[in-house]
């Protein structure tokens, strides 16, 4: 018959009592409410970085300000790939806790998937400081899953906030989103914009146009006065409304020249994308401050 020793039996209890050091559970009761005011951050950041390489890419293959935008295609995809990471494993730096449901570690393994083929056609166009023609094409038509596939993490994230930390103010983890969706929306017109002036699918780039900059109207009008069909209730902090107004107030000027790039039979010209390439980051600007006031709602 098998017998323990006194010393193996000490041993054991000890391996035992240790596990729960060596290897600490994921947070049981789940993200508070601040800290999925950050995941909700930085998640739905995540798909504005998605478009904003790319806009940099098409930046690049138009040959506007080339060193500065091979330096923010650096600085962007960097970002996307280490807060991919911190999303998984979590990460001091960018304040992230570790996910632990599987629910949304499957889904991040998808991003991963996607993420693993993108990213080195982004290095190879940052190291030979420029854009083919083929390139343009697998960016335009890879760029579009990576957003759909990081939307829908976004979305479960929300999802678990409303049942869980943000469970108390449901409305807000919608405006968190949305608001941060917002973020990418400016992203996502411009790189349109720039594959229309490239010469790009040129029929179905206005198309995609028209509805990212409706929707990116939409949704401002929304998270200042509400839409019960984008599930925005609206916003009454004074703070939040007044750094909305700033937006709007940017929005007037950058409309009229994204709505003349959708127009059926128009051309964009060299002065056009210069113009889009300069007031496309302010309008991303104050809109991510805008995200960073919502954030700090439900911290509190």
């Amino acid at each position: 018959m098998f017998t323990m020793s006194r010393f193996n039996l000490r041993t054991v209890l000890s391996l035992i009592f240790l596990i729960p050091v060596m290897f600490p559970c994921a947070n049981a009761a789940g993200p508070d409410s601040a800290e999925y005011g950050v995941v909700l951050n930085l998640s739905g950041k995540q798909r504005m970085l998605s478009q904003k390489m790319s806009k940099e890419v098409m930046l690049v293959a138009l040959g506007v300000d080339l060193d500065q935008n091979l330096k923010n295609l650096i600085a962007t995809s960097t970002l996307f790939d280490e807060t991919l990471k911190g999303l998984r494993n979590g990460s001091d730096s960018l304040r992230l806790p570790p996910t632990s449901s599987k629910r949304i570690l499957r889904q991040l393994d998808k991003i991963d998937a996607l993420w693993s083929k993108f990213y080195p056609e982004i290095r190879t166009v940052i190291d030979n400081r420029s854009v083919s023609k083929q390139q343009v094409m697998a960016i335009a038509n890879n760029n579009l899953p990576l957003l759909k596939e990081m939307n829908k993490a976004v979305g479960l994230y929300e999802k678990d906030a409303q049942k869980g930390g943000l469970k108390s103010d449901p409305g807000l983890a919608s405006s968190l989103n949305l608001s941060g969706k917002q973020r990418m929306l400016t992203q996502k017109m411009s790189k349109e914009f720039l594959l229309v002036a490239y010469g790009e699918d040129v029929a179905n780039n206005k198309l995609n146009l028209l509805e990212t900059y409706t929707l990116f109207e939409r949704t401002l009008n929304g998270l200042l006065d509400g839409d019960q069909t984008l599930g925005l209730p609206g916003t009454k902090q004074q703070n939040i409304r007044k750094q909305l107004a700033v937006v709007s107030d940017l929005w007037k000027g950058f409309k009229p020249l994204v709505a003349k790039g959708s127009e059926e039979g128009s051309d964009i010209s060299k002065d056009m994308i210069v113009k889009l390439a300069t007031s496309n980051l302010p309008l991303l600007k104050e809109m991510n401050k805008a995200v960073g006031m919502y954030e700090k709602e439900a911290a509190k």
